[in-house]
């Protein structure tokens, strides 16, 4: 375990050696804020009424926030099981997915990742740590502040540790510490604000602060035994991590700048001298004034003439900064080309794109390993401990009760995915699935998994088969009832069916289920005592059926439903089902919305 010296001697040298770093992304945060004279003092004349003031719109804002809210939102999490066949395995591996979606919970992971998607577009890297929820005998992943964070890694791209810097008031550290106030404020040498680092490896977690040689406030030795720090860093020619918008900081404040100098030509321009002929003795100034010269054309205010290239050049600017950000315009609803096929909307949408989904990549690397080590800190600090969560995974809750050395049992493996059609509308996902499905190129799982919504598959798995038995169960009943006029015109007696129609209908009525109702009304006779059995045989009343058993109504087939009726007609109305009426695509690429009702006979 390092001591405070060598630890102090480690954060100099990190912090020394990232110093143009550390710069770049406090420039990038003063533009964001609006401050670009702090950032370019020389462009802005000091004391000018609109000195600390954007007139220009700050594109650098936009673009990240933009960026940042559509690259936020949560992959899929999902723990899957080497044997999915095995009834035991696929019920270990779903019971690991809601822990790990717990975590995520019990996190606020989504709530987070907002600011983090936004620190990783801006500064070019986000850091997440898993530390120890005691209060709530929980992992918690928090997802820190890159600026004044410093990561220690070795050549296996392996974090070996990690650095924090932070501001605290000299009063609120007392009051954190008071065994350590005469220290503290000895060390803070009359300031207000004094900085303090965190420490993080593999043995422990040490709070110091920095001013003369360190002074350690706290200390704990790390339980796992592993580095709980992970960063998600965005990919580059070097190994210094750069912010999407530090080549264009320039073109933003040179916007500002030509901003500025057109309002200043716009009131000189108002506020300009004004040209009299020698015959005009008095000015007159103010509404409906009036002057007298025998050559009123020459009255006027002196113009300023500002050159036509100086708006060019601002219309280039917004060019150069749009490209030098890769933030398209058709983010902004400007779209010069056609929308009939959406090619040349999606064309111009590339490069916003393709940063998502390297933003998608880096995240779901980030958080996969955040989870596994969620499993770990809760499998090693609480391992015989009973937890019951209760949660919401894609939007079923749930609650379970779980023991991590028997539940985790070892097994960290998690799946994180943004999905195969994570980028597409929720009306184009479902025909791009649905043509997929009618090709039998995935499976409906597979499906239910990739869709752009929250849903448990296994449990709408469970929903879709009730439904089609209730459905087959209806359909029975209907095709049972056309039977009565079949058995009408032998003269048969459709008292019977008559009956056990009819409390089904007032069962529905009185909001039973449909399958209780049937059991009830369909229930066979009770068998009568022995020797009061009714005669077999052709003399009974119903003869019996050629293959045994009992002799089936006129017109009826075996399964239940009418000769010469379409299957999946009774009831049914010969309806297509949904792959059908949306998976068709028309010449133009949309989709063929039209329902035709076919009927059909067997021959």
């Amino acid at each position: 375990m390092a001591n405070l010296s060598e630890i102090v001697a480690q954060y100099n040298r990190l912090r020394s050696s990232n110093a143009t770093r550390d710069q770049a992304m406090r420039d990038v945060t003063a533009v964001r804020k609006g401050n670009i004279a702090s950032v370019f003092p020389d462009l802005f004349p000091e004391g000018g009424p609109l000195q600390d003031k954007a007139l220009a719109a700050n594109m650098v804002d936009i673009a990240a926030r933009d960026t940042a809210e559509v690259l936020a939102p949560l992959p899929t999490i999902k723990c899957a099981s080497g044997t999915t066949a095995k009834d035991k395995a696929r019920k270990f591996a779903d019971k690991r997915t809601k822990i790990a979606n717990n975590y995520i919970q019990h996190s606020q992971l989504q709530r987070q990742m907002y600011t983090a998607a936004d620190q990783y577009v801006t500064h070019g890297f986000s850091v997440g740590i898993v530390e120890i929820d005691w209060e709530n005998r929980m992992p918690y992943i928090n997802l820190l502040d890159p600026m004044g964070s410093y990561i220690l890694k070795d050549r296996f791209n392996r974090i070996t540790a990690y650095f924090q810097s932070m501001w605290h008031d000299v009063d609120t550290l007392c009051a954190m510490y008071p065994d350590l106030k005469n220290h503290i404020t000895t060390r803070a040498s009359g300031s207000t604000r004094v900085e303090v680092i965190r420490y993080h490896d593999k043995d422990a977690d040490v709070l110091f602060m920095w001013q003369q040689q360190g002074l350690e406030l706290a200390r704990m030795a790390n339980p796992t035994g592993q580095v709980l720090v992970v960063d998600a860093t965005r990919p580059g020619l070097t190994d210094e991590p750069r912010g999407q918008f530090d080549d264009v900081l320039a073109i933003q404040v040179a916007k500002s700048r030509f901003a500025l100098l057109a309002m200043e030509a716009a009131v000189k321009a108002v506020q300009a001298p004004i040209a009299l002929p020698q015959d005009v003795q008095e000015l007159t100034i103010g509404a409906d004034a009036t002057l007298r010269s025998s050559a009123p054309e020459k009255i006027r205010r002196i113009g300023l003439d500002v050159p036509r290239e100086t708006f060019m050049e601002q219309q280039q600017l917004d060019g150069e900064l749009r490209a030098g950000s890769r933030y398209p315009e058709t983010r902004m609803g400007q779209v010069e080309g056609s929308t009939v096929t959406g090619a040349g909307v999606d064309a111009l949408n590339g490069a916003f794109d393709t940063q998502i989904r390297t933003g998608q990549a880096m995240f779901a690397l980030m958080i996969q390993r955040l989870v596994q080590l969620c499993f770990l800190v809760d499998e090693t600090v609480w391992p015989s401990k009973e937890k019951t969560i209760r949660g919401n995974e894609n939007g079923t809750p749930y609650e379970i009760s779980y023991t991590p050395s028997k539940d985790i049992a070892g097994d960290h493996s998690v799946t994180v995915t943004y999905g195969l059609m994570a980028g597409l509308k929720p009306n184009q996902a479902l025909v791009f699935g649905l043509q997929a499905r009618g090709d039998k190129l995935i499976s409906r799982d597979f499906m239910r998994e990739q869709l752009p919504f929250s849903l448990d598959p296994a449990d709408e798995e469970m929903k879709i088969d009730r439904e089609e038995l209730r459905d087959a169960l209806v359909q029975a009943v209907t095709g049972y009832a056309q039977a009565i006029p079949a058995l009408a015109a032998q003269g048969q007696d459709v008292g019977q069916i008559l009956t056990r129609m009819a409390t089904v209908i007032k069962g529905r009525q009185e909001g039973k289920d449909i399958e209780t109702l049937i059991v009830e009304a369909f229930a066979p006779p009770e068998t009568p005592p022995p020797g009061m059995e009714p005669p077999q045989g052709p003399e009974g009343p119903q003869a019996a059926a050629p293959g045994g058993g009992e002799q089936l109504p006129p017109g009826m087939n075996p399964d239940g439903s009418m000769q010469g009726v379409a299957p999946g007609q009774i009831g049914q109305g010969g309806r297509p089902d949904v792959q059908n009426l949306l998976a068709g695509l028309t010449g133009s690429g949309q989709p063929n919305l039209q329902a035709n009702v076919q009927r059909r006979s067997p021959i």
